[in-house]
């Protein structure tokens, strides 16, 4: 914990408990309609907003975010609470402010950027710390303090429903990805929340809050990572608890990670808030827990903070604990401490809220959508083309399916889009979302024909004729499907929406296989939330297109890349299964992972991850490595890149590692670094990685991180695909990553011209 001023020690010092109490929870005034957080509405306020204000308060929960509000409106409602707290109360301290911003401020009228898997597809972390940057400012001019934002959770199991809030499988791009959205966001004075702190992604069967077995090794080697690099890397001001259990123990509950691991040695020193009600679910749903009064005192001692949305545990129950004996009032000051220290660093010990509230914020100004067309652009993945891209321009169009028209399908869960206006639907989004359908018109000169066919989430076959029809008179066949993204239930994708089956929901593949019977080309295009099994459509379409939810422009940078404006550049950040039953998928994994004798069953995916295809051709000259360099000195590795095809576009360069000797299984590839580098047509560059030690070491037989002299494979690829290969070997003394190590320092790359077009 960083050093607290003397006024935070004399305000500590100064308050009654239930001012301290006070201090360490939310309230959330606005709660109505479908729950938008886990069992919401049996987790109701047990008191109203004046109750909740007669000493004070730790957070706002959720002002802009919870009802569809004009932001004017909303920010004079915030101004008056907070004015209530300066001079309504015997310390007047504000409210610390949080909202959700997972793919843009969720906020009405505020722009959406494309989901985080997205992210993980454009390989582009300068341009995710951009948006952080450009979502803080917007979220700084309102008032707001504190993001719920990035999501760290490795993914491991595309079935679970959070899927589509993850960057991807590989904990290196997730790490390096979401650091960069916290540079963003906190640059522009807002705290980033990292979530879910640790292992929320490994649950059972891919279900949501499913209990996780994962070892410790696994715990260490793919979940903690990118929120080791967050915490030293990024230096994050909030961590969010996982609701999950590991190994039996819930995570709210865990000093081992909260404390131990997060604190004593990542040497974390901000604030832990609690997901929404997990505190109390240690009662009520992992039972490990008597009453909320011994929720409470485990969850603070444990390391949680502030409790949020609301004080359900730690206002009367954990009182109830301090009185019988059960906590000593120490570990309440500790959290008092952090939370006035967060308090004091936004300036809110001094604020007054004379000033008028905020009027006339840019919600969703040019910048804002030129950053989300440009991210969605990057971020489309060609799976496969059979020559059908681009489109020909004189090609008449029958653009069909349950998504092509649908503007929802665009956007995440955690949109305010799906979010919070799926509750009120009479209400518009706030801003302008061209479909897929109104893009391709825009864009496309020849005849553009429409029909939904289906939905995403029925049995109902009644639509099929007549998209039938449109594709046979049709040069052309856009087949828009995927997913429908909702909240508990509600969708096909998002929280609380897992699926036991990786087949396309309802009846979407018969409905492509009618179209496909046609014998008119049919362009597949997936708006999804996780990856499907599409190998029967890799087989059979004329081009395969995924997207994961692309935002607001999503539409538009979907129509360049199929009428060829766009020259497509994304990358799998999740691969692409074989089959429903062939989980979990993930390239990360062991030799014995792999298709061998010993097993009837294929692992083998239909593509891998990080596989995408361009409209134009790219080649790479020899890997270029040391032949041998001692374990634990950085590695430098070059290769030459060039645009040997006829137009211009952008390359991810992709370096990959498989350590060939070491006390424990490691994987059969290991993605050390990447660079995007856009080239022309004849232009090469000589791409130089330099790789740090760190990023190779693993956790050994005794759990400390090292690694040993042995060779190493090195590749330029993807994951399972090899372009150019070499090997290095590491020489000296087993290494050991120093304790004294205060970064996990991400690959350094250099991209310098090595001949030039023309």
């Amino acid at each position: 914990m960083p050093e607290a001023s003397e006024r935070v020690r004399s305000l500590v010092a100064s308050m009654t408990l239930d001012e301290k109490l006070a201090q360490i929870v939310g309230y959330w005034a606005d709660q109505k309609g479908e729950s938008v957080a886990p069992l919401q509405n049996a987790n109701a306020p047990a008191t109203d907003l004046d109750g909740a204000m007669m000493n004070g308060l730790g957070h706002l929960t959720r002002v802009y975010g919870t009802v569809p509000l004009d932001p004017d409106d909303a920010a004079r409602q915030l101004w008056e609470r907070q004015r209530r707290l300066v001079t309504s109360t015997r310390l007047g301290i504000p409210a610390l402010v949080h909202e959700e911003c997972l793919t843009g401020l969720s906020a009405w009228q505020a722009t959406t950027y494309p989901a985080p898997p997205s992210w993980g597809a454009a390989f582009s972390p300068e341009l995710v710390e951009r948006m952080g940057a450009q979502i803080g400012a917007t979220m700084s001019a309102l008032g707001i303090h504190q993001g719920l934002a990035p999501v760290l959770d490795v993914v491991r199991d595309p079935r679970w429903g959070r899927t589509e809030e993850c960057i991807g499988e590989d904990p290196y791009l997730v790490g390096l990805t979401a650091t960069s959205y916290v540079r963003g966001l906190q640059s522009a004075g807002v705290d980033a929340t990292l979530k879910h702190f640790l292992g929320y992604s490994g649950s059972t069967s891919g279900r949501n809050f499913g209990p996780v077995s994962a070892g410790p090794r696994e715990i260490a080697d793919v979940f903690a990572v990118p929120f080791e690099m967050a915490v030293k890397d990024g230096k994050v001001a909030s961590v969010m608890n996982a609701y999950t259990e590991i190994d039996g123990v819930p995570v709210v509950e865990s000093e081992e990670f909260l404390t131990g691991l997060l604190r004593d040695e990542w040497g974390f020193d901000g604030v832990v808030v609690a997901d929404y009600y997990a505190v109390a679910f240690a009662t009520s749903l992992h039972r490990t827990s008597r009453t909320l009064a011994d929720a409470a005192a485990q969850a603070l001692r444990a390391g949680i903070d502030i409790e949020l949305p609301t004080g359900d545990a730690y206002l009367q129950p954990l009182r109830e604990a301090l009185a019988s004996g059960e906590l000593d009032e120490s570990y309440v000051d500790r959290a008092v401490t952090r939370a006035l220290i967060q308090k004091e660093r936004h300036g809110l010990l001094d604020a007054t809220f004379d000033e008028e509230p905020p009027q006339g914020v840019e919600m969703d100004g040019p910048e804002s959508r030129a950053l989300a067309r440009e991210l969605a652009e990057r971020s489309v993945v060609l799976v496969s083309n059979a020559g059908a891209l681009p489109l020909a321009p004189e090609a008449t169009l029958a653009v069909v399916g349950p998504n092509a028209d649908l503007r929802s399908a665009l956007f995440g869960c955690y949109s305010f889009a799906n979010h919070v206006l799926s509750q009120h639907r009479d209400v518009p989004f706030g801003f302008e979302a061209p479909t897929v359908l109104e893009s391709v018109r825009e864009s496309h000169p020849a005849t553009v024909t429409w029909a939904r066919g289906c939905d995403v989430d029925t049995d109902d076959a009644s639509g099929f004729a007549e998209a039938v029809a449109l594709a046979e008179a049709a040069d052309a066949v856009v087949a828009v499907v995927g997913d429908k993204s909702g909240l508990f239930g509600r969708g096909t994708s998002g929280e609380g929406c897992d699926a036991d089956s990786l087949e396309l929901p309802g009846v979407q593949r018969p409905f492509v296989e009618a179209l496909l019977a046609t014998g008119t080309p049919v362009v597949l295009v997936v708006l999804s939330g996780r990856p499907y099994v599409l190998d029967w459509a890799i087989d059979r379409c004329a081009a395969v297109v995924q997207s994961f939810f692309p935002g607001e422009e999503g539409g538009r940078a979907i129509a360049g890349v199929l009428t060829g404006a766009v020259n497509p550049s994304g990358k799998l950040p999740l691969t692409l299964p074989r089959s429903s039953g062939n989980q979990p998928c993930t390239y990360l994994h062991g030799p014995l992972g792999e298709d061998t004798e010993v097993t009837s069953v294929s692992s083998v995916p239909v593509a891998e991850f990080g596989h995408g295809l361009s409209y134009t051709e790219f080649s790479c000259g020899a890997v270029s490595v040391p032949g041998s360099v001692v374990a634990g000195d950085d590695l430098t590795v070059s290769v030459e890149v060039a645009n040997s095809g006829t137009r211009g576009g952008a390359e991810v360069v992709q370096l990959y590692a498989r350590d060939l000797q070491a006390q424990v299984t490691r994987p059969v590839a290991q993605l050390l670094g990447f660079a995007r580098v856009e080239l022309e047509p004849g232009e090469s560059r000589l791409i130089e990685f330099t790789v740090p030690a760190a990023r190779l070491a693993y956790s050994g037989r005794d759990m400390t991180r090292m690694l040993e002299p042995g060779d190493v494979e090195l590749w330029v690829g993807t994951s399972r695909r090899r372009l150019s290969e070499t090997t290095t070997t590491l020489t000296g003394p087993v290494w050991h990553l120093p304790d004294s190590a205060e970064r996990i320092t991400s690959t350094r790359i250099s991209a310098a011209v090595a001949s030039q077009a023309g």
